[in-house]
């Protein structure tokens, strides 16, 4: 746990000039484990499915719950939409129309607002799900009408066999986008959720506003 600690303390020195918000990966941990990296001072931790993450949860002390800022991070597939709203700070891995307005509806019941994400796969890699810039573009009028939901800003997964230059166009090309979402519809996004362990400072000097790390925590 001191190794935890300290990889911690060291990456919110490292990053310390972007100021991002630093979502712990927890997807192979317990419930018990969170609560250790709770007190080491963490308190955004990343769940990628909805089930797994909503029973650990469930089992955290009160102050835990309340004070903490649980993310789904993971694919979330439509039938599990009502489970995931209301649950998740901020639901990152937003990936359709269909999905964005299946969770505003739900919210809506649910009488809430719920915070996502929209997911943007500018590598066209076909085995990740995720909006072309594209489709981004041309649907998202009709994403942010929805009642239901704030988009509060994007989401991007890296391949894992890109190299550093590669990088850097990729996640470049998502804060553009970003920024040209923001002239075209006026909307004050907030959030841009890009970088994980083996990528996050090329992602920061880009202009990734949450980074997502597991490895790198808690090797």
């Amino acid at each position: 746990m001191d190794r935890v600690f300290e990889n911690y303390q060291r990456i919110k020195t490292q990053v310390a000039h972007y100021n991002p918000t630093i979502v712990a990966v927890t997807k192979y941990f317990d419930e018990s484990q969170i609560i250790k990296y709770y007190d080491l001072g963490i308190r955004d931790f990343g769940e990628n499915r909805v089930k797994t993450a909503l029973e650990k949860i469930s089992k955290l002390p009160e102050e835990i719950k309340k004070t903490s800022r649980f993310h789904l991070i993971g694919h979330l597939q439509t039938n599990k939409a009502k489970l995931a709203v209301g649950n998740f700070y901020l639901i990152h891995s937003v990936d359709s129309t269909k999905l964005a307005k299946i969770i505003s509806d739900e919210a809506e019941k649910k009488g809430i607002v719920q915070k996502i994400l929209l997911q943007i796969n500018n590598a066209h890699e076909e085995q990740k799900s995720g909006f072309s810039p594209e489709e981004l573009k041309k649907e998202f009028k009709e994403i942010i009408s929805l009642k239901g939901i704030s988009v509060e800003g994007v989401m991007n997964m890296a391949p894992l066999d890109a190299d550093e230059n590669k990088l850097h166009i990729l996640f470049h090309n998502i804060k553009q986008i970003y920024d040209d979402l923001l002239f075209e519809y006026g909307v004050e996004l907030k959030q841009i959720s890009m970088g994980m362990s083996r990528d996050y400072m090329i992602a920061l000097e880009e202009g990734a506003t949450i980074i997502r790390l597991g490895r790198i925590l808690f090797e």
